[in-house]
């Protein structure tokens, strides 16, 4: 997923520099760069445009005026900004405008990442919805938050998920090593086919066409033998008794 973005500022060096940290932020893409926010309105207006990376104080027309002017936008149409300034007396006037964060000048490329990470959350949300929709069990794949960015995942390449710790772990039948992603079980159990995947455990998710043996409360899968819970049992004897005729 690549966020589609623009650096509005009228000091030279300071859109520089946040048009450097963009091109070196993986999951941004610069569509645009401006020097006043008039034609950077107008590029907002003819463009699908998704953050904006917006200063405060400018003439004739300022970030913050620029940023009510986009709040007054449909919610679809939207895009987010993350305001960067010298002056921090406009922070409570930013999140009156649902800023999605402040950058004090000067800042670093370490707290412009951690600003554009809420971007990529906030998005990547969008992504997992439109996933999880009625329409999603058609298709054969998922997108998995791998790092900062979302991996192409193949439904029939999942043997297994595992949580661990504030992320899953996804065990690829092609890949020796797990993929590690930041989400929750509860997410990954709305996200997998209920005709394909059964959750077993509260730390487990099983493809059901990778179980290779059962025994007792124990299934084997490639190499790993999983639990099956008490609390998962009966919807697992459930999948047994369809399985089993």
């Amino acid at each position: 997923m690549k966020i589609k973005c623009i650096a509005v500022d009228d000091e030279p060096l300071a859109l520089e520099l946040v048009c450097k940290f963009i091109n070196q932020t993986s999951f941004l893409e610069l569509k645009g760069r401006f020097d006043n926010a008039i034609d950077a309105l107008q590029f907002i207006n003819n463009q699908e445009i998704e953050l904006i990376f917006l200063d405060i104080q400018m003439p004739d027309l300022s970030g913050m005026e620029l940023a009510r002017i986009i709040d007054g936008k449909q919610a679809g149409k939207k895009p987010k900004i993350v305001f960067t300034t010298a002056y921090n007396q406009f922070a409570i006037e930013g999140y009156k405008v649902d800023a999605l964060d402040y950058l004090l000048k000067p800042f670093s490329y370490e707290e412009f990442l951690k600003a554009t990470s809420k971007a990529y959350e906030f998005y990547e949300k969008l992504q997992f919805s439109s996933n999880t929709s009625p329409h999603a069990g058609t298709s054969d794949f998922i997108f998995l938050k791998v790092e900062y960015q979302l991996i192409k995942v193949m439904l029939a390449d999942i043997m297994y998920v595992e949580a661990y710790k504030d992320y899953v772990k996804v065990h690829l039948k092609s890949k020796a090593n797990p993929l590690l992603s930041l989400t929750s079980m509860k997410n990954m159990e709305e996200l997998l086919p209920a005709s394909d995947f059964l959750r077993v455990h509260r730390s487990t998710i099983v493809n059901i066409h990778h179980i290779d043996s059962i025994s007792k409360n124990m299934l084997q899968v490639g190499d790993s033998q999983l639990a099956v819970s008490e609390h998962y049992k009966e919807g697992f004897m459930k999948f047994m008794d369809r399985w089993m005729k």
